[in-house]
């Protein structure tokens, strides 16, 4: 008895390896099982086809293009936000607020303001004298520079995010002594503070650049019907047409899924143990340089285009009872919300988001729970340990349409036929979920550290008990944060749900698309708002519990 007492643990580790290991590996090996039969029949299809290298190059150069735009951004507005003046300090939450908006509310916003006829700055720009002779442009939304571009503003807010956590952990005794030195700010900055920046920068732009290569939403949306393909979206088109080929979309999503896998690997050999990373001591980041007026003008100017502009015209739109190239506020109308919340699909899809995300959100985090305290505690099991680590962090190195695929495939059929139910989209949430639950209780139990466990357990208590009395009601403001995070996360999912949906099981972002194929812009554009609505109450929920700088600890 006392030997299997023993055991207990580790028999309970490889249990919840096993729950996890299903839930994340099972449906990618599914698909590449497809893909390799009959004599890796998937692969020829995909390969084979005259198409795929303009596909390939289109996948490189939109995740180049846009990581590039998201560096430089992402760099010039963190080092921007240590120079406001002190009583302008909150604008350095300017640039993480295009993160609050749905990818697919954003995009719709950009083709009601770029689109080549009606769009409403490009009607604005055809009464410039040198643009007058047009009857449509000068801007395509629908061309691959301007998705390019579209996509490098949403990721610049995640570089901005990378930067700032590296500003904050230089040592400003670096900076004071090259400025005590004689360097001027400009040397200061390209000598100093960008070398100490290249650790974050590389991270960054590796996250960046997986967040490139998997984009789906601008291109399926603003590209597919111009012909401009990426993997992602031919993944799409070859799990939506019928007959399903499985096999060819496990084919197409192959490049992905290596360099997912590639990248997780790598940051798991570059960083190691979380805990070699705490620091304790040190002067934290001043610039040193005086508060900058072209600092506050940048913020203000970025904030303007990647939030106001896609916004504002969402607004005018659903404010409308069509789209068209003029804004007629006489003209203005509630119907379109109206319709939103009388239209029994939609208002369907939004209960399926609230209810899936928060059924995801309460199973997400007990399994966080357990895995954080796996590759904390877990020290006497270091195999089991080192695979939950690498299996909890491939949702965020593998984009969401690969799982979407894989999910689609697993749950279609034998031994779990679950296709059209709420419950496989609450699985393929918990799935991609399962990184940032982990991560932000990791965060959560380093800053704990060990003194209240101890002195429990020295006091006699067990390990149960000393979790549910002492660590679980110390983590609350924690907890609370992730759940709140990952509702936000979860109510404008787009990509994954896309793929397991059914007709009658929709979510927001899907109900969106439908919408936004049949051609009822004034609707989407309501739609979108709503959506925007709901993840900005979740944000402002997340904030207050956890603090403003909620998604640094991502």
């Amino acid at each position: 008895m006392i030997r299997a007492r023993r055991h207990l643990p580790r028999l309970g580790a490889l249990a919840f390896l096993a729950a996890i290991g299903y839930l994340v590996i099972a449906p990618l090996v599914g698909l590449q099982r497809l893909a390799f039969e009959d004599d890796a029949r998937g692969y020829s299809a995909a390969f084979d086809s005259p198409d795929m290298a303009e596909t390939l190059r289109t996948t490189a150069g939109m995740a180049l293009g846009s990581l590039v735009i998201a560096l430089v951004l992402g760099t010039f507005l963190a080092w921007a936000a240590t120079r406001l003046p002190p009583r302008l300090r909150l604008l350095r939450v300017l640039p993480v607020l295009p993160i609050v908006v749905p990818a697919v509310a954003a995009v719709t916003g950009w083709a009601f303001l770029f689109s080549p006829r009606p769009g409403y700055l490009n009607a604005a720009l055809r009464n410039l004298p040198w643009w007058n002779h047009l009857d449509e442009g000068p801007v395509d939304i629908y061309t691959l520079p301007w998705i390019v571009l579209i996509t490098g503003f949403g990721l610049t807010a995640f570089v901005y995010l990378f930067v700032s956590a590296g500003f904050g952990n230089i040592n400003s005794e670096l900076i004071e002594a090259a400025q005590v030195s004689g360097s001027s700010p400009a040397g200061v900055f390209f000598r100093v503070t960008l070398p100490l920046l290249r650790p974050v920068l590389v991270y960054g732009g590796f996250v960046a650049l997986l967040l490139g290569l998997g984009q789906f939403t601008g291109p399926l949306l603003l590209g597919r019907n111009n012909g401009v393909n990426v993997l992602t979206t031919d993944m799409y088109v070859a799990v939506s047409q019928s007959p399903v080929d499985y096999g060819r979309a496990a084919a197409i999503g192959s490049p992905l899924l290596l360099f997912g896998i590639a990248v997780v690997l790598f940051q798991k050999v570059i960083l190691g143990d979380h805990s070699r990373f705490v620091t304790h001591g040190g002067k934290a980041f001043r610039s040193g340089g005086r508060p900058s007026w072209v600092a506050v003008t940048g913020i203000v100017v970025y904030g303007l285009v990647a939030l106001a502009l896609p916004l504002g015209a969402l607004t005018v739109v659903s404010l409308s009872a069509f789209w068209s190239g003029r804004i007629e506020p006489s003209g203005f109308t509630l119907d379109n919300f109206r319709r939103v919340f009388q239209e029994s699909g939609i208002t369907d899809a939004i209960v399926n988001s609230l209810v899936t995300s928060v059924i995801s959100v309460a199973i997400a985090l007990p399994l966080g729970f357990i895995a954080a305290s796996l590759l904390l505690r877990g020290r006497r099991f270091r195999v089991i340990r080192a695979a939950v680590d690498f299996i909890v962090a491939m949702p965020l190195g593998i984009p969401a349409v690969v799982f979407g695929a894989g999910f689609l495939l697993t749950y279609s059929r034998e031994p779990f036929i679950l296709y059209g139910t709420r419950t496989v989209i609450v699985l393929v949430y918990v799935t991609l979920m399962l990184p940032f639950a982990t991560r932000m209780q990791l965060s959560g139990m380093v800053a704990l550290g060990d003194t209240y466990q101890e002195a429990s357990r020295t006091s006699g208590a067990g390990a149960l008990r000393t979790t549910t009395e002492i660590v679980l009601p110390l983590l609350r403001p924690t907890l609370a944060g992730a759940g709140a995070l990952m509702f936000v996360l979860l109510t404008h999912e787009f990509t994954a749900s896309l793929l397991v949906r059914a007709p009658t099981t929709q979510v927001m972002g899907t109900i969106l698309f439908d919408y936004w194929s049949n051609g009822s812009y004034p609707l989407v554009a309501a739609i979108a708002l709503v959506m925007t609505m709901v993840t900005s109450a979740g944000v402002f929920v997340a904030m207050s519990v956890a603090g403003s700088d909620i998604f640094a600890k991502l």
